[in-house]
């Protein structure tokens, strides 16, 4: 059972944390949006690595789509307690182009290397912007924890 007590965190606690389960977690949404069909959301398997999110997807999906017209995008881990949102702008890598560090590690952590793969892959990199984090409503002041690329605490 999930222990859901209620501990405020100071901002360094909380930046941590952040950054741990940037680290640790596998799963995120992403949203992009197209300027006629509106948002589209996806989760995706997704490696940090210290300065910028780097995910995979398919070259001609609508997420690739979306992102090569629009760059800016939201992503959101999937706990909705533990709140971790991340506002940044995407650069697409085709996967015969994406830097062989980001590839590498994509490919450690998942055990899974989209540049093998028959069909045409695109990996994004996510370079937060904005960074927001809070448990519960009693976090929501001082929730931003990036402000235009810069951290504040």
């Amino acid at each position: 059972m999930r222990n859901t007590e209620i501990v405020r965190r100071g901002g360094p606690e909380r930046r941590r944390e952040t950054l741990e389960r940037l680290d640790r977690e596998r799963d995120i949404w992403l949203s992009t949006a197209h300027p006629e069909h509106g948002p589209h959301q996806v989760p995706l398997w997704f490696r940090w690595d210290g300065l910028a999110l780097w995910m995979c997807t398919g070259a001609n999906s609508a997420t690739a789509r979306n992102a090569r017209r629009e760059p800016r995008v939201r992503l959101a881990l999937p706990d909705t307690f533990d709140v971790v949102l991340v506002q940044g702008e995407a650069r697409c890598f085709p996967a015969r182009d994406v830097p062989r560090d980001a590839s590498d590690g994509f490919t450690d952590k998942f055990g899974w290397d989209p540049r093998k793969e028959e069909g045409p892959f695109l990996y994004l990199r996510v370079t937060p912007r904005t960074v927001r984090a809070w448990r519960g409503e009693h976090e929501l002041s001082g929730r931003v924890l990036m402000r235009e690329g810069e951290w504040v605490v």
